[in-house]
């Protein structure tokens, strides 16, 4: 008895039911086959995980690997569970087996294994009524839900090794410590006592299932970021009784429970199920279909699910279904292929494959051409482009077909040649003149303009839209070699100029003008836009209108232009005739009256003849327009000496307006090429004339004022009491008198006024009312004269004028009277008459006059001597005319 307790002490893990069993039931066999799925189950499936990670399993000379004598024969145990088994005795309280800890829960193990006694055996390991271990991992396999790669989370990597030892296992966190628990608060005595564990089907008892479902839950699979994979290559298969895997903390567990453990408890331990036994399913090999039946993906390969070898075979459609996705191109080469065999591949065509074949041809055709319809009116969906798209390609393919029966000698059938190339076109060009004849765009403002007009205009947007269209998306449905661009605007350019032959010789006035600026200027502005430029030739389209019949146009266009021209400028005329007769002054634009006849007269002759210059591409045609310009002057001329003649209150005012229209007409005429030669040379004069009475009758009031004191010029007063000083303010005051004239007009005429003084200065001195008998009044008079100019000059050159010259010929007849010595008098008249060659002899004469002190032969010889050398010296340079102003009485 002692014996046997030393035995129970040596080997704890035996089962204590072993001591009652008469030898006839083992103890392990006895808990293996307890209603399905037991503890002795359990206890060979955990260490099923971490037997294989012991890191140094024991040798055969090891006491650990001296089993019992029944892990020899493992069939043993699967014989016993397959065949029924008596109900367990009870046990007696004076068992050996029972521990201390046992016997003070004497009545509660008692009731425990009274229960067991009533249950029934576990059918056999091959009882088909039995669950598969199998299916166990199916459903586990099965209830794994494994991500995809392409939300970045991976199965267990390549940190699972394989290890050696006997069968497949892996553990997670959650179960590892609820192993490790476990073993911590058993002992020898509570296995002992352990009552055999419930059955499947006992809902106090945890199932397998859950048991796995835990396990599963407490992976924590390693994402994508950690570079980590699903089970791989990594995965290296050890020697060993199978494949098996373990955790690292599964693994130290297993080390630190080898410790504790001895040899009588391997003594003890059921054996295992032979690794050759073909009734015991092996866990590796479950393991392993389980592996290998994950789809798992690599790293580095893009594998997906389903495989292109699951995919099913595609399935060729038929003509019909591609003409119902519009594939023209696909149902083309089908119907050419069907059209080889019969006629090229066959001995005799069969008649009614012939006649489907024609059907279906002539039904592809119709497709195809509805859909060139619509090439001007594609969608932006991507269907409509792809179907243009494969309607280009399908006429391209019926031309290769052509050219491929023409190099054959056997009668062709009744559709070819197809021609479709050649059909193309037309029903393209039957596109573009529907869409001219009918334009989608807006007419515009009609109220005003003719039909010709809203017509062209129409025309003229549905243009521009078309074309634009065909550069963005038609020509990206063609082959580069069939030029679609060009060929569209070829279309529309031969439409145009159809319609505008049948127009052009029934147009009026006011559209010959808007028909010829369209063809002109418009249409060419249209073609000349960078995104037209790049892909159409616009060079090669040439003129909407042949010169024979854009000639008479263009005649017509400047005839009417040039009437226009006259119409406006009269009407400007009259305007400003009509407010002269009310009394009316003009408007004064800062101080100075300003008239609207220059004006509006230069802006509609600068309009209308600029138009013309470029829609008829020719300056000299454009000036004709202009022609009739110097009529319009005269007019201009007669109305203004009309005002003079008038001479009302407001007769002034008008003409200072008057002068400042005859600047701007001048500097018009000459600085801009608008005009015919004979134009500029015709109306320049008229012009000069009207500033001349301008200035006469402004400057005659001026003179009359001045007379009294011209006439102490010369005189023994004027070397006397200096009379100058009168004329000077009188003069000052008369120039206050003239302003209102634009500031250029009121500085040419203060010019005139201020030569016009110098003038009547001059006539009065060489009039000969003063003799200078001696040097002394000689130099008093060249001292008088010399200040007198400056004086004079100073006066206007205050007032704007600019005429310094006049200073210089006073300030030389000056130094005349002052010199003394016959060559220096010589010389000094020679340079006065160089700079003013209409010096003359009476003038020369009636200079030396006044020099009473030279002898006659002084004077003749200084006269002939000038004369001279005036005579050789004279040129035909433009020089200002002043002496011939001035006359001399007598000599």
């Amino acid at each position: 008895m002692s014996q046997m307790m030393d035995k129970s002490t040596e080997n704890p893990g035996n089962d204590p039911v072993s001591t009652k069993s008469n030898g006839s039931i083992k103890s392990d066999e006895k808990t293996s086959t307890d209603g399905g799925i037991n503890v002795g189950m359990m206890e060979k499936f955990r260490r099923s995980f971490r037997l294989p990670t012991r890191k140094n399993p024991p040798s055969p000379g090891d006491k650990e690997s001296k089993l019992s004598p029944e892990s020899d024969e493992p069939a043993k145990m699967l014989d016993s569970a397959a065949s029924p088994q008596p109900p367990l005795p009870s046990l007696s309280p004076g068992s050996a087996s029972t521990s201390p800890k046992n016997n003070q829960k004497k009545e509660d193990d008692e009731s425990d294994v009274s229960s067991n006694k009533s249950k029934p055996l576990t059918p056999s390991n091959t009882d088909p009524s039995m669950p598969r271990f199998d299916n166990t991992f199916n459903r586990l396999r099965e209830s794994f839900p494994w991500r995809r790669k392409k939300e970045v989370d991976t199965l267990p990597s390549e940190d699972l090794k394989e290890e050696k030892g006997v069968g497949d296992g892996s553990s997670a966190t959650c179960l590892e410590n609820e192993e490790k628990k476990e073993e911590d608060e058993s002992d020898v005595s509570s296995l002992k006592s352990k009552p055999p564990t419930p059955s499947k089907t006992d809902p106090s008892m945890p199932r397998f299932d859950n048991t796995f479902n835990r396990l599963r839950e407490s992976i924590r699979w390693r994402r994508k970021k950690e570079v980590d994979t699903l089970p791989s290559e990594d995965l290296k298969e050890e020697k060993g009784l199978g494949d098996g895997s373990s955790a690292t903390c599964l693994e130290n567990e297993e080390k630190k429970e080898d410790e504790k453990s001895d040899v009588s408890s391997l003594k003890s331990k059921p054996p295992t199920p032979s690794k050759t036994d073909p009734s015991m399913p092996r866990f590796d090999n479950t393991f392993n279909r389980l592996r290998e039946s994950f789809p798992w993906r690599r790293k580095k390969e893009v594998d997906t699910l389903p495989s292109e070898d699951l995919k099913e075979e595609k399935v060729t459609p038929t003509f019909e279904e591609y003409l119902e996705i519009q594939a023209f191109c696909e149902a083309t080469q089908q119907l050419i292929d069907r059209e080889k065999h019969l006629f090229w591949e066959t001995a005799e065509a069969n008649k009614e494959a012939v006649e489907k074949l024609a059907a279906d041809h002539k039904a592809l055709e119709e497709r195809v051409w509805q859909t060139l319809q619509q090439s001007l009116s594609l969608s932006s969906e991507e269907a409509s482009v792809s179907a243009l798209k494969s309607a280009v390609k399908a006429i391209n393919l019926e031309e290769e077909q052509d050219q491929l029966w023409k190099q054959r000698s056997q009668t062709p059938p009744a559709w070819r040649p197809s021609e479709w190339k050649k059909r193309h076109d037309e029903v393209l060009q039957k596109l573009v003149n529907g869409r001219m004849d009918n334009p989608s765009s807006p007419t515009g403002d009609q109220v005003n303009q003719s039909s010709i007009q809203a017509d062209i205009q129409s025309m003229d947007r549905q243009l521009k839209d078309d074309l634009q269209w065909v550069v963005e998306k038609v020509k990206n449905c063609y082959p580069p070699e069939m030029d679609i661009c060009n060929f569209y605007a070829r279309q529309y350019h031969q439409t145009f100029k159809a319609r505008l032959r049948k127009i052009v010789g029934s147009v009026d006035d006011e559209d010959c003008s808007f028909l010829l600026r369209w063809v002109k200027e418009s249409y060419p502005e249209i073609l000349e836009k960078p995104e037209l430029t790049s892909n159409i030739n616009t060079e090669a389209l040439g003129n909407l209108l042949p010169d024979e019949l854009l000639k008479p146009l263009e005649e017509k266009y400047l005839s009417n232009q040039q009437s226009d021209l006259m119409i406006y400028i009269d009407r400007v005329l009259d305007e400003a005739k009509k407010e002269w007769d009310q009394g009316k002054e003009p408007t004064r634009d800062d101080g100075c009256y300003a008239s609207a006849v220059a004006y509006d007269v230069i802006q509609f002759i600068n309009d209308i003849v600029t138009s013309a210059q470029k829609i008829v591409r020719d300056p000299h045609k454009a000036q004709k327009i202009t022609s009739n310009l110097t009529d319009f002057m005269q007019r201009y001329k007669e109305f203004h000496e009309d005002v003079i003649k008038q001479n009302k209150p407001h007769s002034k005012a008008f003409i200072k307006a008057n002068l400042s229209c005859v600047k701007q007409f001048k500097d018009f005429l000459v600085k801009h090429d608008l005009f015919l030669e004979d134009v500029q040379k015709n109306c320049l004069p008229v012009l000069t004339e009207m500033k001349q009475s301008a200035h006469t009758y402004l400057l005659t009031p001026v003179h009359k004022v001045l007379k009294p004191h011209y006439q102490k010029v010369g005189t023994n007063d004027w070397l006397k009491k200096n009379t100058f000083e009168k004329l000077l303010n009188s003069t000052e005051e008369e120039l206050q008198q003239l302003q209102g004239s634009s500031q250029s007009s009121y500085q040419e005429l203060i010019g005139q006024l201020y030569q016009e003084v110098a003038e009547e200065y001059v006539r009065r001195l060489l009039k000969g009312e003063v003799k200078l008998k001696d040097s002394n009044q000689q130099q008093k008079a060249y001292e008088t004269v010399k200040e007198n100019a400056e004086k004079l000059h100073e006066l206007f050159a205050e007032m704007g004028s600019k005429q310094d010259w006049l200073k210089e010929i006073l300030t030389k007849i000056a130094e005349v009277l002052k010199l003394q010595d016959t060559p220096a008098i010589q010389m000094q008249i020679v340079s006065l008459g160089s700079a003013y060659p209409d010096l003359s002899e009476k003038h020369i004469s009636a200079l030396l006059k006044l020099k009473a002190n030279l002898s006659k032969a002084d004077k003749k010889t200084i006269k002939t001597t000038v004369l001279d050398i005036l005579k050789e010296s004279h040129t035909n340079a433009e020089t200002r005319a002043f002496f011939s102003k001035v006359e001399v009485v007598g000599s």
